[in-house]
């Protein structure tokens, strides 16, 4: 009888310890099984690794002097880049070439707090490629109002003087920069040049 209560004395063993342990070694197994999955996905060693953004810059690009720009007009047979026959490029000066730009008319206006009048003809200079003398014709109408208005602000004194006219002249070109960023996301313009300019 002695073996009875030597067997009723011990403790029973509790089932299902074991398995909780079998339970939590999964877990913590699949954690870092997946914590050293995302790691060589983040190193790039699987999964083709983190993707970066790369943004294509599409501006206008400066052309040099002798290089083909692919958005200037096709020229027909004995003439150069832009109809102009026998064009060619010098060998000193600036390693772009420079294009230019014709406003057809003439550009009147009065002066800031004046009766008098200011009428000129211009062209604006690029040296990047011809998408910049594309858009000025596509916005030509935009550009000849932010023009007027910046002529209509000049008082007649600073047209007055070679440093007004060259103050002017930077002001018409920001005018025509503004509008190309505003519509296409970039200036491009060099310069304006006075090819006409009367003070009435």
């Amino acid at each position: 009888m002695s073996d009875k209560s030597d067997k009723e004395e011990k403790p029973k063993k509790k089932k299902g310890g074991g398995m909780m342990i079998k339970i939590v070694g999964a877990v913590a197994l699949l954690g870092i099984g997946a914590g050293g999955v995302f790691g060589l996905v983040a190193a790039g060693i699987i999964g083709g690794g983190t993707h970066e953004v790369v943004k294509v810059d599409n501006n206008p690009k400066l052309v040099r002097k002798g290089e083909e720009d692919p958005y200037a007009p096709v020229a027909k047979e004995g003439e150069g880049e832009g109809g102009a026959a026998g064009e060619t490029d010098g060998d000193g000066g600036s390693e772009f070439r420079t294009v230019y730009y014709n406003f057809a008319d003439d550009f009147t206006s009065n002066l800031k707090n004046t009766d008098a009048l200011l009428q000129v003809n211009i062209s604006a200079s690029t040296r990047r490629d011809y998408r910049v003398v594309l858009w000025m014709k596509k916005h030509e109408l935009a550009i000849r109002s932010a023009l007027l208005i910046a002529i209509a602000d000049t008082p007649e004194e600073e047209v007055i003087s070679p440093e007004g006219k060259a103050r002017l002249q930077k002001r018409l070109t920001a005018a025509i920069n503004k509008v190309l960023t505003e519509n296409e996301g970039f200036g491009g313009v060099d310069n304006v040049y006075f090819k006409t300019f009367i003070v009435q």
